[in-house]
């Protein structure tokens, strides 16, 4: 069953589940929280409690870890990944607020167009001669 934009976001999981999920100790996720890898959710009582969102960050940070990039490096990677899709995004706002633009500029034009009766031309400007 598919996990509905609601769902991912909502923080259900305690620390030692998600550690579980992730494959990695529960000890290591307070370092990433520290490094500022990760940011989970918090009770009341200031319990973390962790998404499904924060469980494929952690996948993401695993990833990286086993290929061999330190977590400074994981950070940045991460960060550059989170501007270049917010770049993405502003793109496409951009490319669609451009399109309606040249879709209103045409449409103004086809209005501002008045047709022209045909008239004869004199005989000498036809030869291409004033």
């Amino acid at each position: 069953m598919s996990a509905t934009g609601s769902d991912r976001a909502r923080a259900v999981y305690v620390i030692s589940v998600a550690a579980e999920l992730a494959g990695v100790h529960p000890q290591t996720l307070r370092i990433y929280e520290r490094r500022g890898l990760l940011d989970p959710a918090r009770t009341v009582a200031g319990n973390r409690r962790y998404s499904e969102e924060d469980i494929a960050q952690l996948r993401r940070i695993q990833h990286l870890t086993n290929a061999g990039v330190n977590l400074e490096g994981v950070r940045r990677i991460l960060a550059l990944t989170e501007e270049v899709e917010r770049l993405r995004a502003e793109l496409e706002r951009t490319r669609a607020e451009a399109r309606e633009a040249v879709a209103r500029a045409h449409k103004q034009y086809r209005r501002d167009l008045v047709p022209v009766q045909k008239t004869q031309l004199p005989a000498r400007w036809r030869q291409g001669r004033p």
